[in-house]
């Protein structure tokens, strides 16, 4: 359970942090203020709406980190591998944010060819990253982990799936985005929704590398690596 306590508190800070950032935990009663000034925080609605989804978000896949490690602890547990694929497919979902974040620092600069630039790159390795977590499903199935006969296989196949939906939601504003830049709009009417896309992005592949840590760290074949062993100790 301290692994779940961990990712948590991780997620919390990663909360606290951004809200600092947004200037949203400033207390304007302490300051002089001008006259008439209400104190309104100038944030965007979109940003505070995205602040507090994230949350949400984590909190799911804290549950999720929770139940799995719980049912490992209960018996006729069998392990499932990790395909291998994951290695690669968690190289393209890190292109893939840093793609985004180039866009995001091109839009800042006022730059619309990296911008649109990244937007495509980083939608491209996003839709690779979907379609390589489908093949490395095949490859589990084919491997004789069903999800109706494995337990640890249900697990794998629920929190990839949960992930992958999020992934595909992203896809989406990242496609209104994309419309954006294409339909000709100007970079100030669009800057915000390419920071916003950068940072979900960001945050989705935070959670992976949680997830696909906590399947490496479980996975009988790679268990076997004694810094592996060290490190789930430790947990």
């Amino acid at each position: 359970m301290n692994i779940t306590f961990v990712f948590l508190a991780v997620i919390a800070a990663i909360v606290a942090w951004w809200l600092a950032q947004q200037r949203l935990t400033a207390k304007p009663w302490l300051g002089a203020g001008l006259i008439g000034d209400t104190g309104t925080s100038s944030l965007p609605a979109a940003k505070i709406g995205l602040g507090v989804f994230l949350a949400v978000v984590g909190c799911l896949f804290t549950l999720l980190i929770s139940a799995y490690t719980m049912r490992m602890e209960m018996g006729e547990w069998r392990p499932a591998p990790v395909p291998k694929l994951l290695w690669l497919n968690t190289g393209m979902l890190i292109v893939s944010s840093g793609a985004l974040q180039w866009a995001q620092v091109a839009a800042r600069r006022g730059k619309m060819d990296g911008v649109k630039g990244g937007l495509l790159a980083g939608g491209g390795m996003a839709l690779a990253f979907l379609a390589g977590q489908l093949i490395a499903w095949r490859q589990l199935d084919a491997a004789g982990y069903y999800l109706t006969t494995n337990s640890a296989a249900a697990f794998f196949y629920l929190i990839t799936g949960v992930h992958g939906l999020h992934i595909l939601g992203g896809l989406v504003a990242l496609g209104r985005t994309m419309d954006k830049a294409w339909r000709g709009l100007k970079l100030d009417q669009m800057r915000l929704s390419v920071e916003l896309c950068a940072t979900y992005w960001h945050f989705l592949l935070f959670v992976w590398l949680v997830l696909f840590s906590l399947l490496l760290l479980t996975d009988p074949i790679e268990s076997d690596s004694g810094l592996v062993t060290l490190i789930w100790r430790i947990f």
